[in-house]
C-alpha cells in the first residue's frame, strides 16, 4: 500500500493569506490547489458594494438624517457669501452629495454652490458625472472632481502651497480606507472656513460591525484591507484635537439572510463585501466559514425579523465644527 502523501493543511505562511492550500482530494489521486484568498479588486468592490446598498436601509437612514438634522446644521454656513464652497472627500457616485447640496439650495436660495469632489475610483466619478448631467436643478452649482484618493488630494494641495477653505466638508463612509485616519482628519478640519462645518459619516459603536470586529476579528481574512472603525475612534481623535463635536445616532439594518444559502450568488457578493475578500466563499477555509456564519448569527450582531436575519448596520452622524 502506497503511503499517504504530506500534506500541509490550511497553512498560511503569510499573513496575507496568499498562500494556496494543499488538500487530499477524495480519489487519493493527485493533490489539488484551492484557488488563494486575495483582496477584492476596485471594479469588484463596487459590484460588492451595490449588492450591500440593495439590501441595506444605510441610504434610507441617511435620508432620514438629511430630512431632520441637515437643514439646522448647513443654516449658518458662509454667512453673508454669495458662493459656498462644498468638499465631497471619498464621495462615491455622488447620490448623497446631489441630496446634500439641494438642501444646501433650499436652505440658501439664490447662492452659488461650488462642489469640489475627492473620489480615486473612475468608475464611481464617471457614474457621479453623468448623474449631473441628468440633473436638470443644478444650474447655479460648479463641479470640480480630483480623481484621487485623500491623500493624494493633501500632498497636492501641500505642494501647490494654496490652502482653499472650504464651508462644508463632508466624508461619508470612507475612513475605513484612509492610511493615516487621525492626519486625515486633522488636514481636511484644517481646510474649513470660519463658520464651516465637517460631516464624518461612520458606523456605529452600536452596530454589528462593530461586536463583529471587536469579538469576532479572528474570523475575519487578513485580506479585508480596511480599517475597522467605529464612531468612538473618530471621537477621540476630535477630543485629541481639541475641536468641538456632536454626533446623531440613527438605525440602519442589511438583509444578511442569503448569506446563509448554500451557492446564493447574492449571498456570496455579500460575504466578499463582509470580508473584502474575493470569493471568500469559495477560497476560504471551511473552518473559517463556518465560523464567520456563527459571528453574524450572534445577537450582538444581527436580529431575526419574519424570518430574515437583520445585521445592525447603525451609523453615525459626526458633525464637527471649524
Amino acid at each position: 500500500m502506497e503511503p499517504a502523501p504530506e500534506v500541509k493543511r490550511n497553512s498560511f505562511p503569510s499573513m496575507n493569506f496568499e498562500a494556496e492550500i494543499l488538500t487530499t482530494p477524495h480519489d487519493n489521486s493527485e493533490l489539488y490547489v484551492i484557488p488563494s484568498m486575495r483582496s477584492l479588486t476596485a471594479e469588484e468592490y463596487v459590484e460588492a458594494f451595490k449588492t450591500f446598498l440593495e439590501h441595506s436601509t444605510e441610504h434610507q437612514c441617511m435620508d432620514e438624517f438629511n430630512k431632520e438634522q441637515m437643514p439646522n446644521i448647513v443654516a449658518g454656513l458662509g454667512p453673508g457669501k454669495s458662493t459656498i464652497n462644498v468638499l465631497g472627500v471619498g464621495s462615491g457616485t455622488g447620490e448623497q452629495d446631489l441630496k446634500m447640496i439641494r438642501i444646501l439650495q433650499a436652505v440658501h436660495p439664490g447662492v452659488s454652490i461650488d462642489n469640489e469632489i475627492v473620489e480615486p475610483n473612475p468608475q464611481h466619478v464617471a457614474a457621479y458625472k453623468e448623474l449631473v448631467n441628468q440633473a436638470p436643478d443644478l444650474q447655479n452649482v460648479s463641479f470640480i472632481w480630483h480623481q484621487l484618493t485623500s491623500l493624494e488630494y493633501e500632498q497636492q494641495v501641500k505642494e501647490k502651497g494654496t490652502h482653499k477653505k472650504f464651508d462644508f466638508i463632508h466624508m461619508i463612509q470612507m475612513l475605513y480606507r484612509v492610511e493615516d485616519i487621525p492626519n486625515t482628519i486633522k488636514f481636511f478640519h484644517s481646510c474649513l472656513d470660519h463658520h464651516g462645518k465637517l460631516l464624518i459619516i461612520i458606523l456605529s459603536d452600536s452596530s454589528g460591525w462593530a461586536s463583529l470586529w471587536k469579538n469576532y476579528g479572528d474570523c475575519l481574512p487578513a485580506t479585508d484591507s480596511g480599517h475597522y472603525i467605529t464612531c468612538g475612534g473618530i471621537t477621540e481623535v476630535l477630543r485629541r484635537l481639541g475641536v468641538e463635536h456632536r454626533v446623531y445616532e440613527f438605525p440602519s439594518g442589511w438583509d444578511i439572510t442569503e448569506c446563509f444559502i448554500e451557492g446564493d450568488a447574492v449571498g456570496a457578493r455579500m460575504m466578499d463585501f463582509l470580508t473584502g475578500t474575493k470569493n471568500f466563499l469559495g477560497t476560504a477555509p471551511p473552518a473559517l466559514r463556518r465560523r464567520l456564519q456563527e459571528a453574524l448569527c450572534q445577537p450582538e450582531c444581527s436580529s431575526t425579523r419574519d424570518g430574515r436575519i437583520i445585521f445592525s448596520n447603525n451609523l453615525s452622524m459626526i458633525v464637527v465644527e471649524s
